[in-house]
């Protein structure tokens, strides 16, 4: 995507010695201070004591079936299906003092807002486990397994849904109307064709073409060798240039994958168009799930069910493969001392590539497969605000705002989910997907950019559509999300990499969405349904399977 110079001169200042901080001092001498604030998230500290070894050795044993290393969706999805099919003997390990993983949220007086994920699409009917978990807790009503379920309309997003702020106007939806040409509007046209033809086609075995989970996709040789080129590159191919229209896919696959258009598959990059229909009785096709605390809402229902099996504040640092058990060894953070947990069954549902860190028994050919898993980070920050701030002209305040001109995703308003009356409160919640350099080197400015300057880069980003955004937010923190989701890279999502997981050890089950190739709730879900599930069966317990592929 093509960036305007100022932009990109002032993205560049950043992270040089002076940075933004400069630039305002340099610019306005009547610019108000900046909000209270600060950076969130795990310490580095941890880090580096997992890396180095620097943990005292277990002073206890304690004896648990099955064992879950990982509180994001897909573990707390796992504990889930263990409870469901009447099975109550396991525990979650959690690093963090709080479960969830990406999908966290956090809560002020003004609103509960999401520190990740903040929105659930309609589950295809693929996707079974995900609709049995929202019927189990309220949120689908009726029959789960419908052609179109009813969900309470309190957790539909609230209109206006989204608009685009390009050319100083804010649009309607995410395509521009001023300035483009007929061209543009041409081949936004033919490309929405072409999406629609995709997400109608079959395979040979009868399966869709791109269907989520991705397990169910067809495997049709000519449909897998889109994985080995760019999206980028496929656009070209079929003819398309128009830059709204490459800004257009850019924007999803930065938004869904943390990549560009040109670092992401193109297999991917049409599962994110052809892959969602899912319909809803009484909503539009394009509405989603949301709360104002995000997907958290449902992290929060998982985290009521699950309260007896979690123990949080507990670093996973060892795995070992005993005669007849797999032994768990965890560092209570709070005690400082390490409990080891004998289990007969691992469920692995932290992101994949620590476990070579952890179980020396793996096997040199996954180790090498785990190599090839990239991650993408990102910054996610909450502005909190005394008063909804200036607008310029165009279509009004949405649930999703989306800046053209921006390297940052736009923010979401928390309180646009709100059932109470109108408050001048309000907070917005920032995305940001570090993509223009590689992965590591995006991480480094991730770690080492002090808060500061992130807080002035937010303000800018958002004081073109909002001028006054400055003398409004009364604080702003960030999150730092080393490595948020795994990168879906051009030849990564059908590669022998991903494809080598599938065959982990038998007692340590492999159940995150870094299996899938990608990073979505429905994903993550699945992978620890699927894992429970191993899992039950290994101890001859009898279930009530989700998936059957």
């Amino acid at each position: 995507m093509n960036r305007r110079g100022f932009l990109g001169s002032l993205a560049a200042a950043t992270f040089t010695a002076g940075g933004v901080q400069a630039w305002w001092r340099s610019n306005s001498a009547t610019t108000p201070p900046l909000p209270e604030g600060a950076i969130l998230g795990a310490a580095d500290s941890l880090g580096h004591r997992l890396r180095h070894r620097d943990l005292p050795e277990p002073s206890k044993l304690l004896t648990t079936p099955v064992v879950i290393v990982g509180s994001g969706i897909a573990g707390l999805s796992a504990g889930w299906k263990l409870l469901k099919s009447g099975f109550s003997d396991f525990l979650i390990l959690e690093l963090e003092s709080a479960v969830g993983g990406n999908a966290r949220s956090g809560r002020n007086a003004i609103s509960g807002y999401p520190w990740g994920a903040h929105y659930l699409p309609f589950p295809t009917q693929e996707s079974r486990a995900v609709r049995e978990l929202l019927a189990d807790f309220g949120v689908l009503q009726g029959d789960p397994f419908a052609a179109e379920p009813v969900y309470d309309e309190r957790a539909i997003n609230f209109a206006p849904q989204e608009r685009l702020y390009a050319q100083g106007v804010w649009h309607e939806g995410l395509w521009p109307e001023i300035g483009i040409r007929q061209r543009d509007r041409d081949q936004y046209r033919r490309f929405q064709d072409l999406m629609a033809a995709f997400q109608a086609r079959r395979g040979m075995d009868g399966r869709k073409a791109f269907a989520i989970p991705i397990d169910f996709s067809a495997r049709d040789p000519e449909l897998l060798a889109l994985d080995r080129l760019s999206m980028r590159d496929f656009l070209l191919q079929q003819g398309l240039d128009s830059q709204p229209l490459h800004w257009h896919v850019n924007y999803a696959c930065r938004d869904d994958y943390g990549c560009r258009h040109d670092q992401t598959s193109a297999w991917m990059g049409i599962h994110y168009f052809a892959s969602r229909d899912a319909l809803a009785r009484e909503a539009a096709s394009d509405d989603v799930l949301t709360w104002p605390e995000g997907n958290g809402w449902l992290v929060e229902r998982l985290r009521e069910r699950l309260a007896a099996h979690l123990v949080t504040d507990a670093l996973a640092w060892r795995i070992s493969e005993l005669d007849r058990t797999m032994a768990v060894d965890a560092w209570r953070v709070q005690e400082n001392h390490s409990i080891r947990h004998l289990a007969q069954t691992v469920i692995w549902a932290a992101p994949v590539f620590q476990l070579p860190g952890l179980f020396r028994e793996l096997s040199p050919e996954l180790t090498t497969a785990i190599g090839e898993f990239q991650y993408a980070p990102w910054l996610v920050a909450n502005l909190s605000l005394r008063a909804f701030p200036q607008e310029r002209r165009g279509a009004p305040l949405s649930w999703d705002n989306v800046l053209y001109d921006s390297e940052a995703l736009g923010y979401v308003v928390a309180t646009h989910q709100h059932l109470t009356a109108h408050s001048e409160q309000t907070v917005f919640t920032w995305y940001h997907a570090l993509c223009n350099g590689p992965p590591e080197q995006e991480r480094r400015r991730l770690l080492e950019t002090p808060w500061a300057s992130w807080a002035e880069y937010i303000l800018h980003d958002l004081s073109r559509p909002h001028p006054d955004i400055r003398q409004r937010v009364t604080r702003l923190d960030v999150m730092r999300w080393g490595h948020a989701m795994v990168r879906p890279r051009p030849g990564f999502v059908w590669g022998e990499a991903r494809q080598q997981l599938d065959r982990g050890p038998d007692r340590l089950l492999l159940a995150h969405s870094d299996l899938s190739g990608y990073s979505i709730f429905e994903e993550a879900n699945y992978r620890g349904v699927q894992a429970a599930e191993r899992a039950l069966k290994q101890l001859g317990i009898i279930y009530s399977p989700s998936f059957e592929i």
